[in-house]
């Protein structure tokens, strides 16, 4: 069973992370629906005759529960400080590949190579692919403009570092993306 859904995960998104994402999917299935039958049980309960109020007071910040029916009140002599707006969200990570900077020398992670006969494109979609599982800093170089790199091959990298252990400290990364074979490599124009 798990041959035939790995077969059917690959042909679908052309990587597959291995057999351990079933019992992961069924785990997070289950913690899905246990978080489903809580929500409806909350909101049930909540709907009872019984109602907690809470006021607090702007100089002393204490909190005063009352548990019971609503008191016949409805206006409340407690003040609440005003709030300050959260700021707004961090902006989703690119999804364009990455450029490496032209003159530069250093390492980089490699993650694939493509050869030139089967076009950018090819070697584009998996670099997206690549961004779209979480790898930081993707790109796409042409071998032939780097002396360091074996012509004939479109190279999807992850990562521009200045040193080599730098590059090697972040292969881990690529190996828990699904990249089976992700090693650095010197660039050189």
């Amino acid at each position: 069973m798990v041959a035939v859904l790995g077969s059917a995960w690959r042909r679908k998104l052309g990587w597959y992370p291995g057999d351990w994402i079933w019992p992961a999917l069924l785990a997070l299935l289950v913690a899905v629906v246990a978080g489903v039958v809580s929500t409806v049980w909350v909101a049930d309960s909540s709907s009872s005759s019984s109602e907690t109020i809470v006021a607090t007071t702007a100089t002393t910040g204490i909190q005063e529960t009352t548990t019971g029916p609503e008191p016949a009140q409805t206006p409340t002599t407690a003040t609440t400080p005003a709030t300050s707006p959260k700021p707004p969200p961090p902006p989703p990570p690119s999804q364009a590949p990455a450029s490496w900077p032209a003159g530069k020398s250093g390492w980089t992670i490699v993650l694939d190579s493509v050869p030139s006969p089967n076009g950018r494109a090819a070697a584009l979609a998996e670099a997206k692919q690549a961004l779209h599982v979480g790898v930081k800093q993707v790109g796409v170089l042409d071998s032939a403009g780097f002396s360091s790199l074996h012509p004939g091959y479109f190279v999807v990298f992850a990562g521009i570092y200045d040193t080599e252990a730098e590059a090697q400290s972040h292969v881990i990364d690529a190996h828990r993306r699904g990249y089976r074979g992700p090693y650095p490599r010197r660039i050189t124009p």
